[in-house]
This record gives C-alpha cells, structure tokens and sequence, in this order.
C-alpha cells in the first residue's frame, strides 16, 4: 500500500530514555494519536538481531535446544545475535552460526525478511537468512548457548511450533516462511 492517510499517524511531541544499558533502553514517549488524547507510551528499545535458518540436502534445519530463564522453558531456537557495530547482519547470522554451533555457511544467503516482533511497544529489528549449504568446521567457541545441538526434519518443524516447543518469533517466523514458500513453490524452495 502506497497511500498512507495521514489522518491516522500518530504525533510524537518528545521523549525520554528512564533506562538505559547495554541491553535494553525503556523510554517514555509522549505521544497523540489520531482522537487528541495525549498520554506517555513506554517503549522498549533492544538491539537489531540477525537469525541463521540452516536447511541440509536432507531437508532438516539446525536448531539449538536451550533454557531460557526469562520464561522458565526448554525449546528448540535458531541460530542468531546481535549485529556488531559495522556488521552486515547477513555477517552476522553467519558469524554467529559458526561460532553457536560448529557449523559455517556456505555460499550467500537468502535474505527472508527484516521484522518486528512486537511493534506496539517494542523496537527490536530481527533479520533473517537461509543457507542451504554448511560445512562443519569444529566445534562451538561458545559451550553456554545450547544443551543440544540438532539437525531437525523442517517437517517436524509445524508440529514443534504448534506444541509451544520453539522458542520466539526469531526461529518461529523463518521457520514458517520457508514452510509456507516451500509448499506454495515459492523461491525459497531449493
């Protein structure tokens, strides 16, 4: 869509950062939407993330089976970070993929999309790529990031979505993307 009405964009009159470290910042942003009431939005701020969708010749996806405390769970993720100063997040994904679990991607990657996962009151830009080609180069340079690490059939992928066993949109929207574009014949499909 091209035509934005202007009638419904928000106006915002200032802000103001009431935390601020090197993972998170929380501001106070004082907003009027489109009705005249003017009130104070929280917003969080986090870094841009990059996210590596690893498909083998066999179908399966690279996954890490992880605890994460924040929510007291147990699930599979994909491989990801957060963009380093000057690094392209196609770098990154890569960098991390490596460094995570052993395994480099080969070739250049396809770039399934830039979003964000909670935009009502949380800015945190993920970036998404697949490799369709790894070679295993050693082992992880980092031991605390997974449990497990596990080459996955994608089509155990839905089923493990579906059971609340991946965990966040980082690994949920690139494994549903290439699920949906596969089955519609789209360009993800190798």
């Amino acid at each position: 869509m091209t035509d934005y009405p202007e009638e419904l964009r928000w106006k915002v009159h200032g802000e103001r950062t009431i935390y601020d470290n090197r993972w998170v910042k929380l501001k106070l942003v004082d907003v009027e939407p489109p009705d005249g009431t003017r009130f104070e939005h929280h917003v969080v701020q986090l870094d841009h993330v990059a996210v590596a969708l690893l498909i083998n010749e066999n179908e399966e996806v690279l996954t890490l089976w992880r605890y994460r405390f924040t929510v007291d769970q147990w699930g599979y993720e994909l491989i990801g970070g957060l963009i380093e100063e000057g690094e392209e997040p196609a770098t990154t994904a890569a960098r991390e993929a490596e460094e995570e679990t052993g395994w480099r991607p080969i070739g250049e990657p396809e770039h399934i999309a830039t979003f964000q996962p909670m935009p009502g009151m949380v800015d945190a830009p993920v970036n998404a790529y697949i490799w369709r080609n790894a070679e295993k180069v050693g082992e992880p340079t980092d031991g605390e990031e997974a449990a497990r690490i596990e080459w996955i059939p994608i089509d155990r992928m839905l089923e493990l979505i579906k059971r609340g066993e991946v965990l966040g949109s980082g690994a949920i929207v690139p494994l549903l993307f290439y699920l949906a574009s596969r089955n519609m014949g789209g360009a993800t499909n190798g």
